[in-house]
């Protein structure tokens, strides 16, 4: 359930006001901090604001809105937040701990993709989990998608993941979406076997991008248990789940100017059409109002 406190709705009362005084720099100071920045993040943006107040001699709250929505929009618009996906096959990893929502996050992609009318395949290389494989074919089904399962329970995941890009080349189909487990993220065992996927599956094709996906609510802490993946899988974009309204909204900032990797999808609400692509000025918009 979202919040009932939000980032716009704590901005729209500073912003109504008739002057920028010292409790303006204060409650923004608040307002970003509240709305998970991060310290520094917010330090350097309220630094740069105060630059440009004084650069240009105004005392218009309006004025500091509209430079603080330009400030953000630029930030967040540093890294390129495209999908690479023009490989046919285009391979995707989904990587990402146990909890976080992985598994319905590849069902909503794959209906995304679904929407521009791509043909997908999923790959339910999870397979430690036969809870992971249901659940994932549940998805799979309600986006249009087909899926391959694993043959018998704990089948090894790279084989899995073989048989999925093989049956897609075979096929002609655009893009194969890979599931892969979550667990123990801080063990060796588990980056190991991601390795062995991405070796078993770039005899067959270039990976054309490692998903990452994160807890919006969570925050920092859920950026801390992803660390392992950041390090060893080769992540190309995050994916934030669970994003509804904007009381988190500066973690989209803050995870990807701490981490340098591009949001590339987000998802904000609990149906399978609320995952989309994520546009910088249209969320900088939608997070200052």
């Amino acid at each position: 359930m979202a919040s009932p406190w939000s980032l716009s709705g704590a901005l729209k009362g500073m912003f109504s006001r008739k002057t920028i005084d010292d409790s303006t720099w204060g409650d923004l100071e608040d307002a970003l901090i509240t709305a998970d920045f991060g310290s520094d993040v917010t330090d350097a943006i309220v630094a740069d604001l105060r630059g440009k107040v004084d650069r240009y001699k105004t005392t218009d709250p309006a004025d500091l809105q509209r430079m603080l929505r330009e400030t953000l929009e630029e930030r967040l618009s540093a890294l390129d937040s495209t999908l690479k996906l023009t490989d046919r096959p285009a391979i995707v990893l989904i990587v990402g701990v146990n909890g976080v929502g992985k598994t319905t996050t590849i069902g909503k992609f794959a209906k995304f993709l679904r929407t521009y009318d791509r043909t997908v395949i999923v790959g339910a290389a999870d397979t430690f989990r036969a809870a992971a494989v249901e659940q994932l074919a549940t998805w799979a089904e309600r986006a249009g998608a087909e899926i391959v399962r694993p043959q018998q329970q704990g089948q090894d995941p790279a084989a899995v993941a073989f048989q999925t890009v093989e049956r897609a080349k075979a096929q002609g189909t655009e893009i194969v979406i890979i599931d892969t487990a979550g667990r123990l993220q801080t063990k060796g065992g588990l980056m190991d076997e991601l390795s062995k996927i991405r070796r078993v599956v770039e005899k067959q094709g270039p990976i054309a991008e490692v998903l990452l996906v994160l807890d919006a609510t969570t925050g920092q802490n859920g950026l801390a248990q992803a660390e392992a993946f950041i390090e060893h899988a080769g992540v190309t974009g995050l994916v934030l789940t669970k994003l509804d309204g904007s009381a988190k909204g500066g973690f989209v900032l803050a995870v990807q100017e701490k981490t340098g990797i591009p949001i590339k999808l987000v998802g904000q609400g609990e149906g399978i059409n609320d995952l989309t692509g994520f546009t910088p000025h249209v969320f900088a918009q939608q997070l200052i109002g």
